[in-house]
């Protein structure tokens, strides 16, 4: 028994972390990633990959919200997913992240089963020893140029334990089942019904993407956000815009601070999904450090080799381009506003916009003239429309899918990053208003 103990211990020293994100839970979701990173603790792609299952947001809804697709649904779901030896977490808040840690490491290396229901906590934690698991994957650090999709492992999208299995699918052995249907071509060819998300490596936080694939081509696509209660604070990354229109104080230098992390954050999201995991975990350094407070010199000292290196990479440019071509023209017609309307072209051309607002917030960092009222415009385009920036994008996302290989999905979406917590906040009245 010790033996098994030392040797459970040992395995789990570094543990495999699956995030699972709720939407409202930006903050929550940094902290998480910038402790994971300084220990060295590796964030895997599914269940049946990790060891300790992280869960960020609020508990409210923990045990209410069990109605089918809800949030205690697939929470459930993943955590049943997860070989033993594991443990569970949830972080609630953002300050108390490495004791949430600490906890659930300590849970796997005493392999006991142990609860803590208490409501005061910020994180609980279960262990089950129903089987062994040994298996451990480290991030695969890549050298200067991404790994294509279909040669990255991490990046397998046709694996249930990567998303989110529909409840209204037959399943054989866990895989759903294909139909029949006219593929472009007018041959009778089997649908298989695909769910991506909610939680997924590299995805939006909430956002669900149901898929009709006939061979590796997206047939039909379909947007399906989570259903969340309105979270008590505005959208993380709208902050600093929503606070000046609200009459607050707030210096353009904090607004071109929180605008670089946010595309920073995209950055590394893009990388990561295109293969190139070195890059992906540089930029999120330097997201860390923005937000961090390091001074204009320091970031500006330190974007400026990502950029370059992003720029140059052959590699990158081939696998992006021709992506989701969104032209201006079209963009403009669906409320589209922000970088995906500067861009009018593909996700390589969103890319380049975000890199080039990288460079320029950056170096406006430590500017203390205040930021102008009506200045409504957030990392993903303005917030004083009828319609958010990111549902503007999410009603633009299934006819840029439909007709692409399935291996290109994650890349369009990423290109795109819309941000559900725009979806679930409510502005108070008055706080934003139109400037036509």
């Amino acid at each position: 028994m010790e033996l098994r103990r030392a040797l459970v211990r040992a395995a789990v020293s570094r543990p495999g972390v699956l995030l699972a994100v709720s939407p409202g839970a930006t903050r929550q979701r940094l902290a998480v990633e910038a402790e994971l990173a300084r220990r060295g603790w590796a964030c895997v792609g599914g269940p049946t990959e990790a060891d300790l299952f992280v869960i960020l947001g609020d508990r409210e809804g923990e045990d209410e919200d069990e109605g089918e697709g809800g949030e205690g649904d697939w929470v459930a779901a993943l955590w049943q997913g997860i070989p033993a030896p594991k443990a569970r977490v949830w972080v609630t808040d953002p300050g108390r992240v490495a004791d949430a840690l600490d906890s659930g490491l300590a849970a796997l290396q005493r392999g006991e089963k142990k609860r803590d229901d208490d409501p005061g906590h910020d994180a609980h934690h279960e262990h089950h020893e129903h089987h062994e698991h040994h298996e451990h994957h480290e991030h695969q650090q890549n050298g200067d140029h991404p790994t294509p999709p279909s040669e990255h492992g991490g990046h397998d999208m046709h694996g249930g334990h990567h998303g989110h299995a529909g409840h209204d699918m037959g399943l054989v052995e866990g895989l759903p089942m294909a139909d029949r249907a006219d593929d472009r071509d007018g041959l009778r060819l089997d649908v298989l019904h695909v769910p991506l998300g909610p939680v997924l490596a590299e995805w939006p936080a909430g956002l669900i993407l149901r898929l009709a694939l006939q061979g590796d081509i997206v047939q039909e696509a379909a947007v399906e956000p989570v259903a969340t209660p309105p979270p008590p604070h505005p959208p993380f990354w709208n902050e600093p815009w929503l606070r000046a229109a609200s009459g607050e104080h707030i210096s353009r230098g904090d607004a071109a601070r929180r605008l670089c992390a946010a595309h920073l954050d995209s950055l590394g999201r893009f990388f990561a999904v295109a293969g190139w995991d070195d890059m992906a975990a540089r930029t999120r350094h330097v997201r860390d450090r923005a937000l961090a407070g390091a001074a204009a010199a320091e970031l500006t000292s330190l974007v400026r080799p990502l950029i370059r290196r992003a720029q140059r990479s052959r590699t990158l440019r081939w696998l992006t381009t021709g992506l989701g071509t969104l032209p201006a023209e079209q963009a403009r017609q669906r409320g589209v506003t922000g970088p995906a309307l500067v861009a009018d072209g593909d996700a390589y051309n969103r890319m380049l916009v975000w890199l080039d607002a990288v460079g320029r917030s950056a170096a406006d960092c430590d500017v203390t003239e205040a930021l102008d009222p009506a200045e409504v415009v957030g990392p993903r385009g303005r917030l004083d429309t009828p319609v958010p920036p990111s549902k503007a994008m999410l009603d633009s996302l299934p006819q840029l899918l439909e007709g692409t290989e399935f291996a290109c999905a994650r890349i369009i979406v990423a290109s795109l990053d819309p941000d559900l917590d725009e979806l679930t906040h409510v502005p108070a009245p008055g706080t934003v208003h139109s400037h036509g």
